[in-house]
């Protein structure tokens, strides 16, 4: 199972400040924001800090950029081999380059990355900073670097061109994944410390902290991502708002580095070829060959709801349950093997421990809603059809100690869309959470359940 590197399922540290939203960036829409930019303060220094979750990890991922085509720009990504890594060029030709020896690959955890950029330091190396979750990356651990000369002009500070979150400048790379806190100073070289802090409790742990006290700098920003009629909205004072392009009130989400929701998993071995999308909440088969995917979180007590969907594609062998995170996901025969329960909706069968149960549950209908009542205390689910239970506290038996949310079909092109609060894959009418205010679902969350999130996990879980 993952393990987040910020906040863990069973890490009893709620931190002292909240982040209440984030952004969904879903790449298959060309999604990002976009500013003119004016004159710059300094552009000699400057300040980038935004917390991320990553959704894809195949291609480049570029979160913030600037320029003017390719005559000037500057930006900041994850590779196609997910290392992190900076550029600022002039006339398509690179100025300076770093990229980091370490790759970053987990899908289920929220980070915090911070470029701290000087270029009137004496010393090349302490032009360019880089910090993850609050360390500091060595200069020995870039894989390779170049640096600003001094003095350098940073390219994403240059009167009257661009600046762009999610999109690299003069390409059509996109980020795929969430943002929330996105901070840009101008003229101001902070660290990593003046955004977040080590927890007390638990020191090995990095969030965040409720910023004060910046100055911004005639091109500085902040996005909360608050306002979700208005994504793009500037909230540090400076009203540099930004145009939303393809991005919705519907990409507003509740899953934030303070509140760390489930999604399905791209790493979680399975079998097949599907696509991803909706910040990893919705994925799609492109053939009849048996597929499969779990969850980036795994329960092994408490009681937990989530809800799916599906449309498109033939309705056949189309099964969504639970399976042990011990059992081999790439077997093709996943729901015939020990240590799962899945629902068919071939028949309306249920296999538990892979043996089919006698009764006739009903099928489902394109576009149908089923909620899942996990019950891990006393080792039991609940699973509804639009709202109404078609099975009642059925065991899941004994074998799943560690219970991880799955979906597995052999449809042809089926679409799997799940809502496990943080952003649902398909449109929500009635707005729904658990009794802790955590999640937005389409049906009332049966009492004594809650969403699977990291806030839930750490009190119940």
């Amino acid at each position: 199972m993952p393990i987040n590197s910020f906040i863990y399922p069973g890490a009893k540290v709620p931190p002292a400040w909240e982040i209440t939203n984030s952004c969904r960036f879903n790449d298959g829409d060309s999604p990002y924001l976009s500013r003119t930019m004016e004159t710059a303060t300094n552009r000699k220094k400057c300040t980038i800090s935004v917390w991320l979750k990553k959704c894809s990890l195949a291609s480049n991922q570029v979160f913030f950029g600037g320029g003017d085509s390719n005559a000037r720009y500057g930006f900041i990504d994850f590779d196609s081999n997910n290392q992190l890594f900076i550029q600022s060029a002039t006339s398509d030709s690179t100025d300076w380059a770093i990229t980091t020896s370490a790759k970053y690959r987990d899908p289920s955890a929220w980070m915090h990355v911070v470029a701290t950029l000087d270029s009137t330091e004496s010393t090349n190396t302490d032009r360019v900073k880089l910090y993850v979750n609050g360390k500091l990356i060595p200069v020995a651990d870039y894989s390779s670097a170049s640096y600003p000369s001094l003095n350098y002009d940073f390219q994403w500070t240059y009167g009257t061109d661009t600046q762009l979150v999610g999109k690299y400048p003069w390409n059509n790379f996109y980020w795929d994944g969430y943002m929330a806190e996105f901070h840009y100073i101008d003229g101001t070289a902070y660290a990593a410390s003046q955004f977040g802090e080590y927890d007390d409790d638990s020191p090995t742990i990095w969030k965040p902290k409720q910023v004060t006290g910046l100055t911004y700098g005639n091109q500085g920003f902040y996005l909360d991502f608050s306002d979700s009629s208005d994504l793009g909205a500037d909230s540090s004072g400076n009203s540099n708002d930004f145009t939303e392009n393809n991005i919705a009130a519907a990409d507003q989400a509740t899953d934030t580095p303070t509140n760390n929701f489930c999604t399905i998993s791209p790493i979680d071995g399975g079998v097949g070829t599907y696509t991803f999308s909706e910040g990893n909440c919705q994925i799609q088969g492109t053939s009849t060959s048996w597929y499969t995917r779990g969850s980036t979180f795994a329960v092994t007590k408490g009681k937990w709801y989530w809800e799916c969907e599906f449309d498109a594609g033939t309705m056949i062998e189309i099964m969504v349950g639970i399976h042990d995170t011990s059992v081999d996901r790439t077997a093709t025969n996943l729901w015939v093997t020990g240590s799962t329960l899945f629902y068919n909706d071939n028949g309306g069968e249920v296999r538990v421990d892979g043996t089919e149960t006698t009764a006739d549950y009903g099928t489902l209908t394109a576009g149908d809603i089923m909620g899942f009542a996990l019950n891990m205390d006393d080792k039991q689910i609940t699973i509804y059809d639009n709202g109404s239970a078609i099975i009642s506290n059925l065991s899941i038996g004994s074998n799943i100690t560690e219970a991880m949310p799955t979906f597995l079909t052999d449809a042809t092109n089926i679409v799997f869309k799940a809502n496990f609060g943080g952003c649902p894959a398909f449109s929500i009418s009635s707005g729904n959470s658990d009794a802790n205010g955590y999640g937005n679902f389409e049906y009332a969350v049966p009492s004594g359940y809650y969403a699977i999130c990291s806030k839930n996990l750490a009190e119940f879980g």
